[in-house]
């Protein structure tokens, strides 16, 4: 069966978040969604969580490590990450500050390679550079929404997984109908051009509906003004969109695909990477993790998902 697709064209034009490719853009009347998820998992008037805080080791030393070398001479680390996606990474545009369940990760492994949250600087990098950054060392990690996969094994290394997302559904909060991905049928989904989320749609769902964006906040838009039963891609960036307007959107049904999330790092630096898996098993065990979960994408109203075990290889 061949899926019937609809491409929503011309509007206003608003913040690009996710882009995906250049072509046909657009933006349906409709609220931007807003607000803070100034509550405890989305509870309105809650108290909102409170965010870890570091300290940085002192006397780390890493014998071996190039990255850690450099870093330390230059005085900071220097972080890839990603600035527009909300509650896992994101830029303030007045301030320049970076917040996010992703930002938390980058200032936990910071803090046991002896770097205080104000000696990283962080970089914004493009999806398809990530690789190039790790491989000339530009970057000395990467925290973004970063897949592991075999194919970017070939070019970089991975400490993880700190986060096990999937693709998911994102509607309005008083949608009862949808409850996971077998209430999709006869329903009009939207998605971003060119992304995987779409294609598993199209190709696995052939009685849903697809309408193409090439950004998700755009389908955020559509998702609020009506035109659209819903929004998927990963259920952390959606956790993050639910997290901005707690009071007007909700994330439902369990994943029904598999992303391991992990620290992008140079290939040829085992050193550096079994510092950043320590961190992170730290971080893990102390609770870190989890209070940075409840105060970023906890805000959304879902609950912690179990924290993956750590592979070392």
């Amino acid at each position: 069966m061949k899926m019937r697709s609809s491409v929503a064209i011309a509007g206003i034009a608003v913040l690009a978040l996710f882009g995906t490719a250049c072509g046909k853009d657009g933006s349906p009347e409709a609220k931007t969604p807003g607000g803070t998820g100034g509550g405890t998992a989305g509870a309105p008037g809650a108290t909102k969580p409170e965010l870890p805080s570091y300290t940085a080791k002192e006397g780390v030393a890493l014998t071996g490590s190039k990255t850690f070398d450099n870093a330390k001479k230059r005085g900071k680390l220097i972080v890839g990450v990603k600035a527009d996606q909300p509650f896992l990474g994101s830029k303030d545009p007045a301030t320049g500050k970076y917040s996010g369940f992703d930002i938390e990760i980058t200032k936990m492994i910071a803090a046991d390679l002896g770097f205080a949250p104000d000696k990283i600087e962080y970089k914004e990098i493009a999806s398809t550079n990530r690789e190039n950054e790790l491989v000339n060392g530009t970057v000395d990690y990467y925290v973004g929404t970063y897949s592991i996969t075999d194919k970017r094994k070939q070019q970089v290394s991975f400490a993880g997984p700190y986060y096990i997302a999937g693709q998911s559904l994102l509607v309005r909060k008083n949608e009862n109908a949808i409850t996971g991905k077998d209430t999709i049928k006869g329903k009009t989904v939207c998605s971003a051009k060119g992304s995987t989320p779409l294609q598993n749609l199209q190709n696995n769902f052939p009685d849903t509906t697809t309408r193409v964006f090439d950004t998700y906040s755009l389908c955020v838009e559509s998702l609020l003004s009506n035109q659209v039963d819903a929004v998927s891609t990963d259920d952390a960036i959606l956790k993050g969109y639910a997290a901005k307007d707690p009071g007007a959107l909700k994330v439902v049904g369990e994943p029904f695909t598999t992303e391991n999330y992990g620290v992008g790092l140079n290939k040829d630096d085992a050193v550096f990477r079994n510092a950043v898996t320590d961190a992170l098993e730290n971080h893990e065990k102390n609770g870190d993790w989890l209070k940075a979960y409840n105060a970023t994408l906890g805000l959304s109203g879902s609950a912690a998902p179990a924290i993956p075990a750590l592979v070392r290889s």
